[in-house]
């Protein structure tokens, strides 16, 4: 069987330490965050002082300043444990990663030690009731007073919503100049005229907060622009790689994960006097499954490899996060299969796997926008260079 090559001792060390935290701190008490629709902050305090957060920030800054590959292990494993609720990545491959490459050295000694602590808890304030993907239509408004800027405007879909205290917020601060009138935000949620809507009920990933957010006139200092004015979209579009190469990492361990588990219970439910995974379907379907989800590993490895390298181009990374994306979905549909009724109560891993898996083909861009992006390459590289063979 196909073996990885990408992690080393201290990465796979790291990786016990991961999945003992996981056995103690989250497996015990998730049923019940499903049911209440939220972590407790404690948590994050626990995966703090574990080292499970922000792996990649300096030392300077709190951090351990770690390698991606730290990062990595605890997305993986979290994905792998199939308990959604802990909303790490989004604080740790986003939120974290936004002000480390793009905060003043003042911001990124405010809000990184803090968030490698668990003691401030990012998110990513983008989505707006009308613009998802087409990040260029959002219509908070970021208006100059003074020293100051006055944020007005919705977001809705926030991870980590609830719980967040500090959010990267796209703004307009020229309305008349699409992309280019865009500014991010560092914003303190502890400020006036910030308040949080309903903690939304979802389909799946019910132990995750995820929100409404509303500014009042907000009042921001300039000195929490995260980069220049108008330059916002340009920085999301540096990180859309990234975000997208964490959903196909995400996808590609639930992928593994689910055919794992499905083979072993087939291995053992029986039905008309032999297991379900003696006939010849059930056999069938699953080394096709198994197969469809090492050549993703593969394709998806080569790309966290890239990403390391500083190599990971926007249309490798839409490519990867459309194809596993699919087959994530495909995986836990026809997995469930397999497990007749007993896949359709709650009670079973892969009925939560089911619900969760839906949103993989809409967050981090919609399978649709992942197609126009690579479509539009291929041919923009066929006008440049011509037919093939010339």
């Amino acid at each position: 069987m196909f073996k990885r090559t990408l992690f080393n001792e201290d990465h796979e060390a790291f990786r016990d330490t991961v999945r003992r935290f996981i056995d103690k701190e989250i497996a015990p008490f998730h049923a019940q965050w499903e049911n209440d629709g939220i972590v407790p902050r404690e948590l994050w305090l626990k995966a703090g002082a574990a080292g499970m957060l922000c792996c990649t920030v300096p030392e300077e800054y709190g951090g351990l300043g770690l390698d991606y590959l730290f990062d990595v292990v605890v997305f993986e494993e979290m994905a792998r444990s199939g308990f959604t609720g802990p909303g790490f990545l989004i604080h740790c491959d986003l939120v974290s990663t936004y002000v480390k490459s793009f905060g003043t050295e003042e911001q990124k000694k405010t809000w990184l030690p803090k968030m490698v602590a668990g003691e401030a808890i990012g998110s990513l304030g983008m989505t707006e009731p009308h613009a998802g993907s087409d990040l260029k239509a959002i219509r908070t408004r970021a208006v100059r007073d003074g020293d100051d800027y006055l944020i007005s405007g919705q977001k809705v879909f926030i991870s980590n919503g609830q719980l967040c205290d500090v959010i990267v917020l796209a703004t307009k601060t020229d309305v008349a100049a699409g992309a280019k009138g865009v500014t991010l935000f560092l914003v303190d949620t502890s400020l006036p005229g910030f308040r949080r809507g309903k903690n939304l009920e979802k389909l799946g990933m019910k132990g995750q907060d995820t929100s409404e957010l509303f500014f009042d006139e907000v009042r921001v200092p300039a000195s929490s622009m995260l980069g220049e004015e108008g330059k916002g979209f340009e920085l999301m579009m540096t990180k859309l790689a990234q975000e997208r190469l964490a959903q196909a990492i995400r996808s590609a361990v639930v992928a593994e994960t689910v055919v794992d588990y499905t083979v072993a219970y087939t291995a053992e439910r029986k039905a008309f006097g032999k297991t379900i995974g003696d006939f010849q379907n059930t056999q069938f379907k699953l080394a096709e499954l198994k197969t469809e989800a090492v050549i993703g590993r593969v394709f998806t490895d080569k790309c966290i490899d890239n990403f390391i390298k500083g190599e990971l181009d926007a249309i490798d990374a839409a490519m990867a996060k459309m194809w596993m994306s699919n087959l994530h979905c495909k995986v836990v549909d026809e997995c469930l299969q397999l497990f007749g009724g007993w896949g359709y109560m709650w009670e079973y891993p892969i009925s939560r796997a089911y619900a969760d898996a839906r949103i993989v083909k809409i967050a981090g861009g919609s399978i649709e926008v992942m197609k126009l992006i690579i479509g539009r390459q291929l041919f923009l590289d066929y006008r440049a260079n011509g037919l093939a063979g010339k």
